[in-house]
Formats: C-alpha cells, structure tokens, sequence
C-alpha cells in the first residue's frame, strides 16, 4: 500500500497558499493511489528546536553514552527519520521566504540528517540511504523567481534531498502572488494545472 507524507512548512497556521496547494496536491495523489495512507507532517503546529549545544550533543554521542535527555532527543529525530523512510511519496509545501525555504522546513531538514542514518560517507565520497522516493515540492512565492539567479530555492532543496538519496524531485510553482490579483489569480491557476498532471 502507497504512503503519502505530507510535510507543511509555512510559517503561517491560516491562510498559506503553499498549504492550500499541498493539500490539493495530496488529494489528487490519492485519488491516483486509491487505499492510500496519508501522513500529515505541521512543522509550524509541531515545531522542531533548531540545532543546539542539546540537539548536537544527543546526535553525536554513542547511542550507549547517551544521557535520558539526550536519548529522548535521539528518538525524536529517529521517528521523524521512520516516518520519512515509511513514506513512498513526500510533498513539500515549500514556500519561498527571503529566498530560501522556512526557518521551520530548514530545522527539519537538521533533524532528518544524519551520518550513518540517513547519509553516510565512503571512499567515493556521500552516499544518500533514503532512496526509492519520489518527492513532490510546491512553492509559493510572492515574485518570479523561477530560472533566475535569485531562485537559490531550488538548488537548495535538490541538493540537500539529493543527498539523502531522493533525487526523483517534481516542482510545481506559483510565481507572483504579490503581484496583484491578475498575477494571484494566473499563478494558482498555473500550479493546479501542474497537480493536475501529478
């Protein structure tokens, strides 16, 4: 049976156009994928501490020397890193802020990385173990970005899940929902096109 991992990283609990797209992406794959099980992922309802002197401690003791803090932060990223492995399919809502992607997808991505789990390195250099994904990413951005020098978004977002082996990456965007209601309204209607084809 398919799994869906839905991960939303929107800064905002109301309102995301990332959100609202991701949700609308997660249905069409179900319906695509009938007897699917959904996970939800809300990086902004449930959020993640950013990396630390205790979150980088937990990590980088051995398992056996770890003290009840520290295991207890181990396991937080070791079910978030389950749950991933779990998933047949992940959709990102990955809206664009100052750039790049949110504070909270970043601190995610912190806590899903890590040597000899979800990476390891060898003679020929890094080698992804989160393989056989195929990942969809949806982001919204107030401008048009898309093909410029400025989209640092997305060669971040390949290259860091590339790393972990998930290099079967799909984007859809919508571009310039700053930019007035003529613009709102192409851009959503641009990325329903493309989830209609997901």
């Amino acid at each position: 049976m398919t799994t869906i991992l839905q991960i939303n990283s929107a800064a905002r609990s109301q309102g995301a156009q990332s959100t609202l797209l991701v949700n609308e992406l997660t249905e069409r794959l179900q319906q695509s994928n009938p007897g699917a099980t959904v996970v939800k992922r809300n990086l902004q309802a449930e959020p993640l501490p950013h990396l630390d002197d205790a979150v980088l401690g937990a990590f980088f003791t051995p398992a056996e020397q770890r003290t009840p803090e520290q295991q207890a932060i181990a396991a937080r990223s070791e079910a978030l890193i389950a749950e991933l492995q779990a998933a047949d399919i992940i959709v990102i809502g990955a809206p664009m802020y100052n750039f790049g992607v949110s504070s909270q997808l970043k601190t995610y991505f912190d806590w899903i990385a890590r040597a000899g789990i979800t990476f390891r390195y060898t003679a020929n250099g890094p080698e992804g173990l989160v393989a056989g994904k195929k990942v969809f990413i949806v982001s919204a951005r107030g401008g048009k970005y898309q093909g410029t020098p400025h989209d640092s978004q997305t060669p971040y977002l390949k290259s860091f899940l590339g790393f972990l082996g998930m290099t079967d990456v799909s984007f859809i965007y919508a571009e310039g929902l700053n930019m007035g209601p003529e613009a709102a309204s192409a851009a959503l209607a641009g990325a329903r096109e493309a989830i209609a084809t997901a």
